[in-house]
């Protein structure tokens, strides 16, 4: 089994250093600094009190690693809709490319029947460059929760968390599905199977896009938010506008929306990707969080005041500090039911 993982940042390095020692053939597409580290030392992986170091190839050509049988996209969704292209070397005609974003997925409404099956979301892949580029079929649904850092280029450190959600976009229990599961759980990662992973792919998203764009606004840890009376409600809010449009389209919610805030309470003082990528400098991760659960609703006729209010301010001040849009701009494809 060969795996690539493109995008080997703190998730994607965490999972290759746990592969390879597995005995897996793992390979990386990297960048920078992170790369050039890589390359001469390894990859070290801080976790449980010990350094753990593997070396396996690792570029910025995927054409130099030739095809794959899985191929890990560890980067942002903007990043990911970016290099879509320049992942073609890496596959053969059984490929399979496992999508470990957070937020809406590109892919989200293939293989589901009914009125908006294969819809291409605009707001998560313009111009339906992923789409035709890798190929909805290709698709192992993830989600990630593991918490990791790099804490300087080619060192990651584990904070908590070993499981990934998997499961096939068409809901089946496929051959592939259960190899990649195995290889996880070969290598010390946990493997949980969903029977649609858009209930998962929800529950991770029902938090992050509220908690990441208040905290990224107020500048406030994860615990603050949660508690303080006001930021809990808007929270609140934007979560059961999201839940309503999610299941309108046939998402389950396995917890109730007070159970989820208070357990993202129970985090701690957490600063959100959002806020640590604001304070870094680098692009808001707000069109798969935010603007693709604002398409969709548009998309069933469901408002979302508060959703809206929320993507409007976290926008304008990404832009006032340059890191907004992370997408080309583009009107939404998706239209209001009549």
């Amino acid at each position: 089994m060969k795996i690539c993982i493109y995008g080997a940042g703190a998730i994607g390095g965490y999972m290759a250093v746990q592969m390879k020692r597995a005995g897996i053939d793992v390979s990386l597409v990297a960048r920078g600094p992170h790369l050039a580290a890589i390359r001469e030392n390894g990859l070290k992986l801080l976790i449980d009190g010990e350094e753990r170091v593997a070396k396996m190839p690792a570029t910025k050509v995927a054409a130099e690693l030739g095809p794959q049988d899985f191929v890990i996209v560890g980067l942002k969704s903007h990043q990911a809709w970016e290099s879509a292209e320049d992942m073609a070397p890496l596959f053969h005609d059984e490929t399979a490319v496992v999508t470990a974003q957070n937020g809406v997925p590109w892919w989200y409404f293939y293989g589901l029947e009914g009125p908006y099956k294969d819809l291409r979301l605009s707001s998560v892949d313009p111009g339906d460059r992923q789409w035709n580029a890798i190929g909805p079929q290709r698709v192992i649904g993830a989600t990630v929760y593991p918490a990791t850092e790099i804490v300087e280029p080619g060192v990651v450190k584990h904070i908590y968390g070993d499981a990934f959600g998997l499961g096939e976009p068409d809901r089946t229990k496929s051959d592939r599905l259960k190899a990649f599961g195995d290889a996880l759980d070969a290598s010390g990662l946990k493997a949980r199977y969903y029977d649609d992973i858009r209930d998962d792919i929800w529950l991770k998203l029902w938090g992050n896009l509220c908690f990441n764009p208040i905290s990224a606004l107020t500048r406030a840890t994860l615990d603050v938010v949660a508690t303080d009376p006001g930021t809990r409600a808007l929270a609140k809010n934007m979560m059961l506008e999201a839940q309503g449009i999610g299941e309108a389209l046939g998402a389950r919610f396995r917890v109730n929306v007070e159970r989820r805030i208070d357990g993202a309470a129970k985090v701690g003082a957490h600063r959100t990707s959002m806020l640590q990528d604001l304070e870094a400098g680098k692009p808001l991760e707000l069109d798969a969080l935010l603007s693709a659960v604002q398409e969709m609703g548009r998309l069933i006729g469901r408002p979302t005041p508060y959703i809206d209010a929320v993507l409007a301010l976290a926008k304008q001040m990404g832009r006032s500090f340059d890191v907004y849009p992370t997408f080309p701009e583009a009107a939404p494809q998706a239209v209001a039911a009549e």
